[in-house]
């Protein structure tokens, strides 16, 4: 029943990156893609490194995946607001039909 379960959690987060893969490539700013990204890594890979430690279990490498997914869940939002804001920073420009700009409101 394990191995199943831990399956599922290894396809769902197969499907995840490759969605993220394909959001790197059709988003048209920085921005936009950086969240796929982060998506991708957060969903993904924590869904992947899930899926390895429900198979294998309290053994060294069920608690090393457990725990690099503890640590990429706690690590990925704010690299990924790092970057962003230093993207802001160095003037990367929005998509032109970008809706709103919640940096500049702040200014």
């Amino acid at each position: 029943m394990n191995n199943i379960i831990g399956t599922v959690f290894i396809i769902i987060g197969l499907v995840f990156d490759v969605i993220g893969c394909i959001g790197l490539i059709r988003f048209p700013d920085v921005y936009s893609r950086l969240q796929s990204s982060t998506k991708c890594a957060v969903l993904g890979t924590v869904s992947i490194l899930l899926g390895t430690f429900i198979i294998r279990g309290v053994s060294p490498t069920g608690v090393k995946a457990f725990l690099t997914a503890v640590f990429l869940l706690l690590t990925a939002p704010v690299a990924a607001h790092a970057l962003a804001r230093g993207a802001y920073k160095s003037a990367a420009r929005l998509w032109e039909k970008s809706v709103c700009d919640d940096y500049a409101e702040n200014k």
